[in-house]
């Protein structure tokens, strides 16, 4: 069972593939025409290589982390750059925007539909569609009988005929900056070409370019075509079947447990009635005047034993009066002139001279255990200040 099967789509429809096993080794030479429907079926992912002069590269400033907000982005950026209306184009991002330039793949939507139609009519569905330029090592130029692929940087690629090389060369050369030699392979049977460019290597009369291509090939690059709305959903049905029935058992277990937790809130609801019940029973021989009282039993049982008592606040009023009296009756500058007191919190109103008398009231009643002393307010009055002191007992010292 062959692992991956890589097929070239030429400019006048025409086919030509080749097999691969599991670590990108051919299984034969390239064959022209359509794979056998056998092949088709068995093997595991299906990569196409389509025209390169069809499709633009380039690469673009990264204008977000997030690939989503990038990929709104992008076609906006780009216009200017661009012939045609953006919303005829359809654009390809890699998945993982890693680098601070990120490289684009920009072709006609209706062409990529095309593309797809002629596939599909051989019962052919790719997993990927790639540029044949992306299928060539930077600084490589490949040379076919009627055309020239060439590719001099990661996102720097082209074809054109052979008429034209030089130009596109001399094109490439000076966008370049330092001159960079390249690699030459040539698939015809005629004499080597003279090209402006320095040459590393230079391999004449080569053979079977799509095995070249598959060579090249040993991992998928970033960029492919089929993402988006023409994102290939065929391979991953099976896996969607499998997450279709897991999220069914999933939706049955939450259903059986909102199912249980509905059960349980009920019985706990009927038992707390239950229990309130039996409360307001004790209420009711205890304190049979608190019946027409609404609220919580409990804090209304509370509440009846505190009066019962005489009020819990009353002794803690009474320890913290006894503890500031010294201090409040020691001064004749100061006048008492309102007591409140709630929640171990004494609220005095105060009539003092001026603020620093005020202010050493406040310090000397801080400096007794057990009391917390702030200033809550100081209004100017006629014969002084009103003021007014918050002390909370039992506050640490």
């Amino acid at each position: 069972m062959s692992d991956r099967l890589l097929l070239r789509l030429h400019a006048d429809g025409s086919l030509a593939w080749l097999a691969q096993d599991a670590q990108g080794r051919p299984l034969s030479g390239a064959n022209a025409g359509v794979p056998p429907a056998e092949t088709l079926t068995r093997v595991r992912r299906i990569l196409v290589l389509v025209p390169a002069e069809q499709v633009l590269l380039l690469d673009t400033p990264r204008m977000s982390a997030q690939r989503a907000q990038f990929a709104k982005a992008l076609p906006f950026a780009l216009e200017d750059q661009l012939a045609s209306p953006v919303e005829e184009l359809h654009f390809a991002l890699p998945e993982r925007l890693n680098e601070s330039r990120v490289p684009v793949a920009i072709v006609e939507r209706n062409i990529l539909r095309r593309w797809l139609e002629r596939l599909a009519r051989d019962g052919i569905r790719p997993d990927a569609l790639i540029p044949e330029t992306l299928a060539l090592p930077p600084g490589c130029v490949v040379i076919e009988p009627d055309r020239a692929l060439l590719r001099t940087a990661p996102a720097q690629a082209g074809a054109c005929d052979l008429a034209a090389l030089p130009d596109w060369l001399d094109l490439f050369a000076a966008n370049a900056g330092e001159p960079v030699a390249l690699d030459v392979l040539d698939f015809r049977s005629a004499p080597a070409l003279s090209l402006p460019v320095a040459i590393a290597h230079y391999h004449e009369r080569q053979r079977d370019p799509l095995a070249f291509f598959a060579a090249q090939l040993h991992a998928e690059p970033a960029l492919n075509l089929l993402q988006g709305q023409f994102a290939p959903a065929h391979r991953h049905a099976p896996a969607l079947r499998l997450w279709r029935n897991a999220a069914v058992l999933a939706a049955a277990a939450v259903l059986l447990l909102f199912v249980y937790y509905g059960v349980d809130c009920w019985r706990l609801a009927s038992e707390s009635a239950r229990l309130d019940t039996a409360m307001r029973g004790v209420l009711h021989e205890g304190f049979p005047e608190m019946d027409n009282v609404a609220g919580d039993p409990r804090q209304l049982m509370d509440s009846a034993l505190m009066r019962m008592r005489g009020g819990a606040d009353a002794g803690g009023l009474l320890r913290v009066l006894n503890q500031i009296a010294p201090t409040l009756g020691s001064t004749t500058r100061m006048t008492l002139r309102s007591v409140e007191y709630h929640n171990a919190t004494l609220e005095l109103g105060l009539r003092a001279p001026d603020v620093p008398a005020l202010d050493l009231m406040r310090e000397r009643l801080a400096n007794l255990p057990g009391l917390k002393v702030e200033v809550t307010a100081a209004t100017s009055a006629d014969n002084g200040i009103d003021g007014r002191l918050r002390i909370v007992a039992g506050a640490k010292p």
